[in-house]
């Protein structure tokens, strides 16, 4: 099994831009992967046999995060098969992954929506298309279908991985027993920019029956270490599910340091502006000025207010950042 990397409680590196990013990860063809065996492109399906959980590995929720491609290609090219219960693999968005273009490699996250936005009855069951919407309405009845889900993402600043998931108890128990990443980011209410493939049905809602569901923040995109994150941390899930055996020691544990989203701001005009260059984990008394949005200022609202995901180029519509607060143990 892949090693676990370390992680650090801090920014890893400066400010990443189209022009000084190092592309360690190569762009693989995934045409070989189209069939499946589901009758929907690009998900696989493993059955053992015997009963237990339903678990699904998904990568390429954005088609430039293709950390999740090396670790889902890793599970599909070594054979890994369930013990137990059910193994699906899915690639989400290969149309924008497709898309890639090495002088421009932030350009494709997306082709019209953000697919880990549009997962809400009101999207999927609405009047609009894009590639992203039809995506997401095939591949429906394979997120519904899953127990438990592992979202596998990556970061266009180069910081620290750490985990994504609606404040319930069964998504923070999973979480705390992988114990890598060791940063979290806790949801109470959701993200509050459009619904992710996490909370899709039963997953967003706060009841006994639904399993766990949990994005993994793996790195930077085009990071090595990405990739190597996002198979150890697959393979890991389905160890703690009891699919596969564990191949080796444990991975070591670091201190868990978790935060709760308060706010996502959007980005609502051009001139929208940082007061001094942010990749993430920057902190914030309360009231001190963190950036302005046209005529609006963006005040921290509580101190130790720490900023996750600050967009790293401004666009009109898009989220701009992420407010949180240390939880205290």
């Amino acid at each position: 099994m892949t090693a676990v990397l370390p992680v650090s409680p801090v920014p890893l590196a400066a400010p990443v831009n189209a022009e000084s990013v190092a592309i360690e990860v190569v762009q693989g063809d995934l045409s070989a992967y189209r069939e499946g065996n589901t009758g929907i492109d690009y998900v696989h399906r493993f059955e053992s046999g015997r009963p237990g959980p339903h678990v699904l590995i998904n990568a390429l929720t954005h088609g430039n995060e293709i950390c999740g491609m090396v670790a889902a290609r890793h599970l599909l090219d070594t054979g890994v098969r369930p013990l137990i219960g059910t193994l699906t693999v899915s690639f989400a968005h290969v149309e924008a992954y497709a898309a890639f273009d090495a002088s421009q490699p932030f350009e494709n996250r997306q082709i019209v929506h953000n697919l880990n936005r549009v997962w809400s009855d009101e999207w999927l069951d609405g009047p609009e298309d894009s590639p992203e919407l039809r995506r997401a309405r095939a591949m429906r009845p394979v997120v519904a279908a899953a127990d438990h889900i592992l979202d596998i993402h990556s970061t266009s600043q180069d910081v620290v991985p750490f985990w994504v998931y609606p404040a319930y108890a069964r998504n923070a128990a999973v979480a705390l027993a992988i114990g890598q990443p060791a940063i979290h980011l806790v949801m109470p209410s959701g993200l509050g920019s459009g619904t992710p493939l996490i909370q899709h049905g039963r997953h967003g809602q706060d009841q006994s029956t639904a399993g766990a569901a949990l994005v993994v923040e793996c790195g930077q995109h085009f990071r090595q270490s990405a990739a190597d994150l996002a198979t150890a941390t697959a393979l890991e899930f389905l160890v703690h599910f009891g699919l596969i055996a564990r191949d080796g020691p444990a991975p070591a544990r670091a201190p868990q340091r978790r935060f709760e989203l308060l706010q996502t701001l959007m980005v609502k005009t051009t001139e929208f502006r940082f007061t001094r260059p942010l990749i993430g984990f920057e902190t914030f008394a309360k009231d001190e000025l963190i950036g302005t949005d046209g005529t609006d200022e963006i005040r921290a609202p509580c101190d130790d207010c720490t900023i996750f995901m600050p967009t790293r180029a401004p666009i009109v519509g898009r989220e701009a950042v992420y407010l949180t607060r240390p939880i205290r143990p």
